[in-house]
């Protein structure tokens, strides 16, 4: 019997060990200046880019879909919520970045080619690309409120060694000592439907 009341015991800290990581870092978003979320862009079914791809035509890109618009004004919901103070928002402009940016809701949405689709970049394109996007999160490391930056999974994967879903945020510093981004956590990914 004692075993059973000790398992159930560990199993209900169990449980509430996940919402409470999570917690932690909405606390430390809204506690703590320079801080930067790198989001990968709401669903948008599909890998890649088609071959005829243009950046300055959404026919001629991967497009959020109807749960990917759904799940974006989720990810700025999720912000709101829980008062998260959005210094600035900056977009890739792919449409599907910049459509997911627009649709949370939480800031006035700047566009910056450097945060664009390294996915089929040659390497150096891509380095170029983490490099700048280095270089804006040192800018905003001693600035009040939090960046949030909207672009692809390639990117953040280059910067972070994280592989974020559709609509994940993953919460990052400048980190002085090492000229790189420090990772802090994660922002789950709102559901679609």
């Amino acid at each position: 019997m004692k075993a059973l009341k000790l398992a159930l015991v560990v199993l209900a800290l169990a449980a509430f060990a996940i919402p409470a990581q999570a917690t932690d870092i909405y606390d430390e978003l809204r506690n703590s200046g320079g801080l930067a979320i790198l989001y990968r862009h709401a669903l948008a079914p599909g890998g890649g880019d088609p071959a005829n791809f243009d950046v300055e035509d959404c026919a001629t890109q991967r497009n959020l879909s109807a749960p990917g618009r759904r799940q974006a004004v989720r990810m700025g919901r999720q912000l709101r919520t829980r008062d998260i103070p959005v210094a600035g928002v900056i977009s890739s402009p792919w449409c599907r970045s910049r459509d997911t940016a627009r649709l949370m809701r939480v800031g006035k949405v700047r566009e910056m080619s450097r945060l664009g689709s390294v996915f089929q970049s040659p390497d150096r394109t891509a380095q170029r690309r983490e490099r700048a996007t280095t270089k804006l999160l040192r800018r905003h490391a001693d600035r009040e409120g939090v960046l949030v930056l909207v672009g692809h999974q390639a990117n953040i994967i280059d910067l972070t060694g994280i592989a974020p879903t559709s609509g994940e945020g993953v919460v990052v510093r400048y980190d002085p000592d090492s000229g790189g981004v420090e990772v802090l956590g994660r922002i789950p990914a709102p559901p679609t439907s």
